[in-house]
């Protein structure tokens, strides 16, 4: 009931307010329809272009609308009545004078300045000084009086409220789409992957059981005080073997446990939630050792078990001179996706020379001022045989959810080059594939 007792405080209070600006019919009315049709579009250019036409469908005003850019946090010029596309997308000609809500600039043109909710500022998905969200101008400014200024003042002010809820919307809609795609991520990168313990489980179990069976034995030859040598001598020998066995397993549990813990903590992150996208945490590295052979060595034994020889195509370059930096976690699975993709798809083909070959490939290659003049790239590549990815389909295959013809009798949900694609834009590189005497070339570009 304190909460009732407050609102209708706050309605009385408003109703004093009205009755002091004193709003002709024309302006409730603008008022009136800039609400409805504000809940209308669902655009954000729409509603853009709903706010300057406010001024010039009611009172023959010119108008334009400066929001601040999210990319690059500056004000620039977002809608206008006029034609203004050579000016879209710059900056005002004037300063601001933030202590004030309006001001005019040499041309006499209005400027109001349209502010953000104190309370939720932070909450932006870009940063901002004095609540500014952006500037309302309109012009000609000739028979506007002080009454006119009082209701653009306040008409500025229901912009400022309504574009900071339709931006904190589109940052909640981005937030869901970021949870989405990583619940993907943790389902491709993780979960799947994660099953292959029970394949080493299985293992450790079957010989720890033949130990078991072992140590009844040797129980039994030492009642019978046996002096068979050779007997102990097997026994011995086999109780070896099965303990090697065992660190093997050991050591592969362990291997997958570090290679299952990177990517845990790489998907979730904090600053990923905080930022609702991926955020980088980049450190110098030599790609090859510290993140192609541990993915690699995690598919080995599947690439042998499926026939699939596997090859290093060297570049000359020596890999103390290809350092870069990248967020590991998230490099290591572009190369999960790419070595889990060759396993799926790779297909025997024959050569010219009438050779079998069914085989992956991988390396690395400068691509001098790739860039721009004197900033290289490097060209990192995962080339399986097999028929050509069809043409109509090689623009779509880093769509999410998207699969290819050749993929729909395969296990997969559509979403590993996806993910590539992210990891690889968010470093400032590029993602793509290419179809090569063969096979098929996928590759990633990033920044040397």
């Amino acid at each position: 009931m304190n909460s009732l007792s407050h609102i209708l405080q706050r309605i009385d209070s408003k109703k004093q307010d009205y009755a002091l600006y004193d709003f002709k019919q024309t302006e409730n009315n603008a008022l009136t329809i800039f609400f409805d049709l504000a809940q209308e579009f669902d655009s954000f250019e729409d509603f853009c272009c709903l706010c300057v036409a406010i001024p010039k469908g009611f009172f023959d005003l010119e108008a334009k609308l400066y929001l601040i850019d999210p990319k690059t946090n500056d004000l620039s010029l977002i809608a206008a009545t006029e034609d203004a596309k050579d000016q879209l997308h710059r900056p005002p000609l004037y300063e601001i004078v933030p202590d004030k809500n309006l001001f005019y600039t040499s041309t006499k043109h209005l400027v109001l300045i349209i502010r953000g909710k104190a309370m939720f500022i932070d909450q932006l998905p870009f940063k901002t000084k004095d609540n500014i969200l952006g500037l309302l101008e309109v012009y000609p400014t000739d028979d506007l009086g002080s009454h006119g200024e009082l209701f653009l003042e306040k008409y500025a002010n229901r912009i400022g409220y309504n574009i900071h809820n339709k931006f904190m919307i589109e940052k909640n809609i981005e937030h869901l789409k970021f949870i989405r795609s990583l619940v993907a991520d943790i389902e491709h990168n993780v979960i799947a992957p994660n099953i292959i313990y029970k394949l080493f489980l299985n293992h450790l179990r079957k010989k720890i059981e033949k130990n078991i069976a072992l140590e009844k034995d040797i129980i039994i030859c030492a009642e019978r005080a046996s002096d068979d040598r050779d007997f102990h001598k097997k026994i011995l020998s086999e109780l070896h073997e099965i303990n090697i066995g065992l660190m093997e397993e050991l050591q592969n549990i362990e291997k997958h446990y570090k290679n299952m813990s990177l990517f845990l903590e790489t998907l979730f992150r904090r600053s990923h939630f905080d930022k609702g996208r991926f955020t980088l945490l980049t450190k110098k590295c030599y790609m090859n050792r510290d993140v192609v052979q541990p993915q690699l060595e995690r598919f080995l034994d599947r690439f042998q078990g499926m026939g699939i020889s596997v090859n290093y195509q060297s570049s000359g370059i020596p890999e103390q001179e290809t350092i870069s930096v990248v967020d590991i976690g998230l490099i290591a699975q572009v190369y999960a996706n790419l070595f889990s993709n060759a396993l799926k798809y790779t297909e025997e083909i024959i050569t010219e020379t009438g050779e079998k070959k069914k085989s992956i490939s991988y390396g690395h290659e400068i691509l001098r001022d790739y860039f721009g003049p004197g900033n290289d790239g490097i060209k990192y590549n995962v080339f399986s045989t097999g028929p050509h990815i069809p043409p109509e389909e090689r623009e779509k295959i880093f769509e999410d959810e998207y699969r290819g013809s050749n993929a729909l009798n395969r296990p997969g949900i559509g979403h590993g080059l996806a993910f590539i694609k992210v990891a690889v834009e968010l470093h400032g590189g590029i993602a793509g594939y290419e179809p090569t005497q063969y096979g098929n070339n996928f590759f990633l570009i990033l920044p040397r």
